[in-house]
């Protein structure tokens, strides 16, 4: 099977659809050909209607026909609404595009009654309408009926009058062949025969993606199908299916998880520095306070999220509620299913979903993007303010990176470490060889990783923090003073107010520049004991002693050279021993007879004279590791407390941000997991996605509909971010323990700087996959995000504000995704991509985008297009999002699947327009729209929508002035 996440192939698996006659309509299960994905046998009744010879409510009156559709329930006799047609104006023999289908769950039997109920509909806008006649039926009728068909009599209200008929015609949803038309008479307008639409809440028994492998992670699906016209006169069937993910609720939970594991973590390591002077104390109390409060709020979300059932997506009008920020805002896939006549199906998926934005902390001051670039220009200030040492974002990355890289890699040398002596226990030649080499790879890892001058300078710097550290300076002139004082919260310019000047910094020399330049600044642990010395603009050198670090004529600075470069030697003394203990080895390569072990064991006791090999290296092994277990405290030590001066001189913006930007970053992971997953489940059977995927990554391209304008420019710096912040996740495929679909949930470890996404796959479906893939290979993903306003605000900013936002967001997306299209050139055939019937280069397609990304034209949308292209020629996974994901999203995700069926499958373009209108009348869309505010009408109003470009423009009567 092949799919782009757009467009994938696959044979048809055939399932009956009804049971015995007189059978309850339930289902059994089917095996596909690899007997990896279970898929049963859905209960499904599904028809279509039409009309003939209509009589109007008024004289000479042609009516405006629509069906209303209710059951009869056979034990308590009431009705229960089940579905309603679309209004066909100004017909009498009106043929109805939506048709009618029992949703699986029903618990329909042949014995079921349906009732029919046509009215005339006056006024649209007011729901008026007249009641025209009723007919009835049963299942079993249409099960029974000629060719699938009833001819039912509408009866007046008395009972008497006939006022026309009514045909129900049973759809049969197995595979297209060109006669399938044939039963729609021929006396019916040929405008009235380019759709046919029908409704269910789940898919059709033919279709895969119902089976317990998606159904493990998708849910409660809705669908739709329609039969459009093409060019040459055939027809297609076209199926729309949309579900909720449960990784809207699982990943956000298990993020939360982690971010409070993680700041235990650092309150720990806080507490770890041992003992410091007041001041530096004082300030170490606040942060672990502060961490404080973002567990315990963390702690009270995930409490409440933990006690939510329900449905498994945030609707919009809750997309500002406090304890489900973390969530994303009415997450759906959907795809579309082409079938044609003799040709194999398409699949073309997306996931909607609301831009990833802090909606609960609202947008006054702007959004991430405005807000770290301006909390990090203040940072500066704030570190006068606390007294602190100003350290970069490189500088505090750096330094979360070695305390991630001692942490895992220290356990890693233990383990291999013992390996070793175990290896040299059973005198094991090869087994230890085979342990040295690990050990002295992941040895070698360790050492580089600490192989940095921020950990020297920090270690210094948490020398000069301690109890009792004064400098040369300050012993002339406070002797003996300790402590601090209220001086040591004031700017040098506040304390020169007082009558004190900052001390010139000592280690400053005539050829350094001056101490008032970019200043970074010390604490020393007393009144007026700040130095000041200094950094370049961009804040990027390193942090050296003799610019930014106070003299200590007792620190000796080597001491840090001299333990980290213990632990190289006491590898090479484990590998001389090893190496003399192979010279020892008294095994002839070229005997071809074993030595049988006593005699082994006399030869070595022989040549060994010094005792058994474990004796000989257990030493140099415990000396390695007491030298790693040394660096690994004295590094970690040093590291936390770069962290603490980051986390201090923030306080409290600094924790503020970091919170806001957990918010966005778990909606954003919610949905390119679930992207990821649905992409995975798609392309098990394309070997050229698979080698894709694990060569290069895939490309995940998020097209975003919000204006620069309002509160919507803040949304959008809050989704650039966490769109940007998705560079740090890998994932990686794994085997499931069994088949049960809490076992198939995806898993998120790691830390806020890199988290892995783990997704299980049931073991037939496992063993298919790459070597590289089953052995772990961390699967990378490349976000892009491309921004273009539609509405009435973007008009607004297009005239009189400022797009500049959108531009940059444009432009350096599109660099990124040119990178990707290169790496994959270089990597991957063109082969490995799928094919499609428009057939431009995919370097032209880039090109043309590049263009367009740069020219200056008001709701540019062909950017949106060329980019979604792209990705879908590129296999990648494509994401639609607006403020909510129901508005906006749903024009652009119908215009998209039209536009897909006009290039790829020759839909007539006289009957483009009114398939999208049905789309967005009848289709998932508006269902969605439902979903979310329990209304079928989209959020716009007439003066709205005339700033929208006409194709995104929703049909008459399906939109108004609604709370969304």
């Amino acid at each position: 099977m092949e799919d782009g996440g757009t467009r994938h192939l696959g044979h048809e698996c055939r399932v009956d659809m009804m049971e015995e006659e007189g059978e309850p309509l339930t289902g059994g299960d089917g095996l596909t050909g690899a007997g990896v994905i279970l898929i049963p046998k859905l209960p499904h009744v599904e028809f279509s209607l039409e009309c003939r010879d209509l009589i109007g409510s008024g004289r000479d009156r042609t009516p405006n026909a629509l069906v209303q559709v209710a059951v009869i329930d056979p034990r308590e006799q009431y009705l229960v609404s089940q579905a309603c047609t679309e209004i066909v104006e100004g017909s009498r023999d009106p043929l109805f595009l939506t048709g009618v289908t029992f949703p699986p769950e029903y618990p329909a039997s042949p014995e079921t009654l349906v009732k029919l109920t046509v009215y005339d509909v006056r006024d649209k806008a007011r729901d008026n309408s007249s009641f025209l006649g009723s007919a009835t039926f049963s299942v079993s009728d249409l099960l029974r009926s000629k060719d699938d068909q009833l001819t039912l009599n509408l009866r007046s209200s008395d009972g008497v009058l006939a006022v026309g008929t009514v045909l129900v015609s049973r759809v049969n949803m197995g595979e297209m062949e060109e006669g399938d038309m044939d039963h729609i008479t021929a006396d019916v307008q040929q405008a009235q025969k380019c759709t046919l639409v029908c409704e269910s809440s789940q898919g059709t028994p033919i279709d895969k993606d119902n089976s317990p492998l998606t159904g493990a992670v998708f849910k409660n699906p809705v669908c739709k199908v329609y039969k459009f016209q093409t060019v040459d006169s055939k027809w297609m069937l076209v199926r729309e299916q949309m579900e909720e993910c449960t990784l809207s609720f699982s990943i956000p939970r298990q993020l939360l998880h982690l971010y409070i594991q993680e700041d235990m973590r650092r309150i720990q390591e806080l507490r770890d520095l041992g003992e410091l002077s007041p001041h530096w104390d004082n300030l170490r109390k606040e942060v672990i306070g502060r961490y404080g409060q973002v567990i315990a709020a963390y702690q009270e979300t995930l409490a409440e999220l933990n006690k939510i059932t329900g449905p498994s997506f945030k609707p919009s009008c809750s997309k500002a509620q406090r304890y489900l920020e973390f969530i994303p805002i009415n997450l759906h896939t959907q795809r579309m299913r082409v079938t044609c006549p003799r040709q194999t199906d398409a699949f073309y998926d997306v996931i909607t979903v609301g831009a990833p934005a802090a909606h609960f902390q609202g947008f006054k001051g702007g959004g991430l993007q405005r807000l770290l670039s301006r909390h990090e220009a203040e940072k500066k200030s704030f570190s006068t303010a606390y007294q602190c040492i100003y350290y970069s974002p490189e500088h505090t990355a750096k330094a979360q990176e070695v305390l991630h890289s001692v942490g895992h890699l220290q356990p890693l040398i233990s383990g291999l470490a013992d390996q070793l002596l175990q290896a040299a226990q059973q005198h094991s030649m090869a087994g230890l060889r085979e342990a040295l080499k690990t050990l002295a790879g992941k040895t070698e890892q360790f050492v580089h990783a600490l192989k940095d001058e921020l950990v020297k300078s920090a270690l210094l710097a948490l020398h000069t923090a301690q109890p009792g550290y004064v400098t040369k300076n300050q012993n002339q002139t406070l002797p003996g003073h300790q402590g601090h004082s209220h001086q040591d919260h004031l700017s040098p310019s506040q304390r020169g107010q007082q009558g004190q000047s900052p001390p010139q910094n000592p280690g400053h020399s005539p050829g350094q520049p001056s101490a008032t330049d970019s200043p970074v600044v010390v604490c020393n642990n007393v009144d007026g004991g700040s130095q000041t010395a200094p950094i370049r603009e961009d804040g990027q050198a390193p942090l050296k002693r003799q610019d930014s670090i106070p003299c200590h004529k007792e620190y000796d600075e080597e001491e840090w050279d001299r333990v980290w470069a213990d632990v190289a030697k006491s590898l090479n003394c484990v590998i001389a021993m090893v190496d003399k203990l192979q010279e020892q080895e008294p095994i002839n390569n070229n005997q071809e007879q074993p030595i049988p072990k006593q005699v082994l064991a006399d030869v070595i006791t022989s040549h060994n004279p010094e005792g058994d090999w474990r004796e000989q290296l257990c030493p140099l092994v415990v000396r390695l590791k007491e030298c790693v277990a040394e660096v690994v405290v004295r590094a970690r030590r040093a590291m936390t407390f770069v962290l603490l001066q980051e986390a201090a001189c923030s306080i409290p913006q600094g924790l503020f941000l970091k919170q806001r930007r957990d918010v966005v970053f778990s909606q954003a992971l919610a949905a390119l997991a679930c992207g990821f997953v649905m992409r995975l489940y798609a392309g098990m059977e394309d070997k050229g996605f698979l080698r894709q995927l694990h060569l290069v990554g895939l490309v995940a391209q998020f097209e975003s509909l919000l204006s620069t304008y309002s509160e919507e420019i803040g949304m959008l710096e809050d989704m650039e971010v966490g769109i940007s912040d998705l560079h740090r996740v890998a994932f990686k495929i794994t085997q499931a323990k069994t088949d049960d679909p809490c076992d198939l949930q995806p898993v998120v470890i790691g830390r806020r700087d890199h988290y892995t996404v783990e997704v299980p796959l049931p073991r037939l479906a496992f063993q298919t996959l790459p070597h590289e893939i089953k052995e772990g290979k961390a699967l990378q993903v490349y976000p892009v995000l491309f921004n273009v306003g539609i509405n009435e605000q973007q008009t607004i900013a297009d005239r009189f504000g400022d797009i500049s936002l959108q531009e940059r967001i444009n432009q350096r997306n599109f660099e990124i995704l040119d990178s990707y299209y290169k790496s994959l050139s270089d990597k991957v055939p063109s082969e490995c991509l799928p094919c499609f019937q428009t057939q431009m280069d995919l370097k032209d397609l880039l090109g043309t985008l590049g263009q367009n990304v740069v020219t200056k034209k008001r709701k540019n949308v062909e950017i949106l297009w060329l980019a979604g292209t792209i990705c879908r020629r590129l296999n990648g996974i494509r994401f639609t999002s607006c403020k909510s994901a129901k508005d906006r999203t749903s024009m652009s995700v119908t215009l998209e699947q039209c536009a897909l069926l006009r290039d790829e499958h020759q839909l007539n373009k006289d009957y483009f327009i009114r398939a999208l209108d049905c789309m967005r009348r009848e289709g998932c869309r508006i269902e969605n729209v439902q979903k979310n505010i329990k209304c079928r009408k989209y959020a716009f109003n007439m003066l709205q929508l005339m700033a929208f470009p006409k194709i995104y423009r929703p049909p008459e009567g399906t939109y108004g002035k609604v709370d969304s």
